[in-house]
Protein backbone atom coordinates (compact mmCIF):
# COMPACT_ATOMS: atom_id res chain seq x y z
CA UNK A 1 0.00 0.00 0.00
CA UNK A 2 2.66 2.48 0.73
CA UNK A 3 1.12 5.27 3.04
CA UNK A 4 3.02 5.08 6.22
CA UNK A 5 6.29 6.41 5.92
CA UNK A 6 9.21 5.06 8.00
CA UNK A 7 10.75 8.18 8.52
CA UNK A 8 7.62 9.57 10.04
CA UNK A 9 6.95 6.94 12.54
CA UNK A 10 10.93 7.48 13.87
CA UNK A 11 10.10 11.39 14.47
CA UNK A 12 6.52 10.78 16.13
CA UNK A 13 7.64 7.71 18.35
CA UNK A 14 10.91 10.44 19.55
CA UNK A 15 8.40 13.17 19.87
CA UNK A 16 5.81 10.60 21.94
CA UNK A 17 8.59 9.22 24.05
CA UNK A 18 9.53 11.67 26.37
CA UNK A 19 11.73 9.60 28.38
CA UNK A 20 13.97 8.97 25.20
CA UNK A 21 13.63 5.19 25.84
CA UNK A 22 12.99 4.06 22.22
CA UNK A 23 16.16 4.44 20.08
CA UNK A 24 14.83 2.58 16.81
CA UNK A 25 11.46 1.50 15.44
CA UNK A 26 11.64 -1.93 13.71
CA UNK A 27 10.50 -2.46 10.34
CA UNK A 28 7.94 -4.87 11.09
CA UNK A 29 6.28 -1.73 12.96
CA UNK A 30 5.66 -0.08 9.48
CA UNK A 31 4.08 -3.28 7.64
CA UNK A 32 1.94 -3.26 11.45
CA UNK A 33 0.86 -0.25 10.94
CA UNK A 34 0.09 -0.70 7.20
CA UNK A 35 -2.20 -3.58 7.83
CA UNK A 36 -3.76 -1.52 10.40
CA UNK A 37 -4.69 1.21 8.73
CA UNK A 38 -5.90 -0.69 6.10
CA UNK A 39 -8.44 -2.69 8.34
CA UNK A 40 -9.87 0.59 9.62
CA UNK A 41 -10.31 1.78 6.07
CA UNK A 42 -12.34 -1.16 4.79
CA UNK A 43 -14.69 -1.15 8.05
CA UNK A 44 -14.95 2.64 7.39
CA UNK A 45 -15.68 1.64 3.87
CA UNK A 46 -18.36 -0.77 4.76
CA UNK A 47 -19.94 1.58 7.06
CA UNK A 48 -19.88 4.67 4.53
CA UNK A 49 -21.83 2.31 2.49
CA UNK A 50 -24.07 1.19 4.86
CA UNK A 51 -25.05 4.31 5.18
CA UNK A 52 -25.63 5.12 1.84
CA UNK A 53 -23.24 7.92 1.24
CA UNK A 54 -20.29 8.40 -1.43
CA UNK A 55 -18.61 9.76 0.94
CA UNK A 56 -16.03 8.25 3.74
CA UNK A 57 -16.06 10.59 6.62
CA UNK A 58 -14.34 11.12 9.63
CA UNK A 59 -17.07 9.48 11.57
CA UNK A 60 -17.12 6.31 9.72
CA UNK A 61 -13.63 5.63 11.24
Amino acid sequence: MGIIVKSKIRSLVKELDKENAISSVADEVERALERKVEEILIQAIERAKANKRRTLQARDL
